[in-house]
């Protein structure tokens, strides 16, 4: 019986260490090279054999400023600042959700987010959550904040199917993301937390309070 377990936890170990190595290659791969498809996009083709995915990857330099400045308001206004984990902003999220007695609030930077989209899932768990975590750390590590920022924008969800800044710009607003100006950098940015809910729901008490958000304070959002 001790053989058999023992051998179980070896496996395991194993197992675990291969799922690092690939997500390490991984990332030195992507760093130079464009993201074609992260682990959300093959779960939702999974899902659903029918969905057409929209996704056409745009380089940094090529984005206008005004969507990075408002990503940023949006989702991770210490997105400089920090090596990956805000501190700050998950013991306010943790606080809004014990004020409110369920989650309404989360505490996940933008490089977190990006670690999830490539290589996990969306149900909650504590593995995930650790999983998270260790990318991230490895995410820090071997970009740079620019790549970061460059790689999210083209990989995150605009709406069903929709992926990536330059697949929405060309879908709402049939436009380059180079060409977007301020107000529609806003209704962008305001999708993330719920994109296909959203999508169809543009007259969302929370959506439009998320785009005056974002509209205080994008001017000063820092982009790398």
């Amino acid at each position: 019986m001790r053989v058999i377990f023992a051998r179980l936890i070896f496996i395991v170990l194993a197992l675990l260490l291969l799922v690092q190595i690939w997500i390490i290659s991984s990332l030195y791969w992507w760093k130079s090279h464009p993201v074609e498809k992260t682990m959300f996009m093959r779960i939702a083709m999974f899902q659903n054999d029918d969905l057409e995915i929209q996704h056409q990857w745009i380089s940094y330099d090529r984005m206008g400023s005004a969507i990075k400045k408002a990503v940023i308001a949006a989702e991770d206004g210490k997105f400089t600042q920090h090596h990956g984990f805000d501190w700050n902003g998950v013991q306010t999220a943790l606080a809004k959700n014990e004020k409110n007695g369920e989650v309404v609030a989360g505490g996940s930077t933008i490089t977190q987010q990006l670690a999830k989209n490539l290589f996990l899932y969306n149900q909650r768990s504590y593995i995930r959550k650790t999983q998270e975590a260790i990318v991230t750390v490895f995410m820090e590590q071997i970009w740079s904040k620019q790549r970061i920022l460059e790689v999210y924008l083209n990989s995150v969800e605009f709406g069903q199917g929709i992926y990536g800044i330059e697949a929405a710009s060309r879908h709402y607003f049939n436009c380059s993301s180079r060409h977007l100006n301020q107000r529609q950098a806003m209704f962008l940015a305001a999708l993330l937390p719920n994109p296909k809910y959203y999508q169809t729901h543009k007259n969302d008490a929370k959506f439009l309070f998320r785009q005056r958000f974002i509209a205080k304070y994008m001017n000063s959002s820092q982009i790398p």
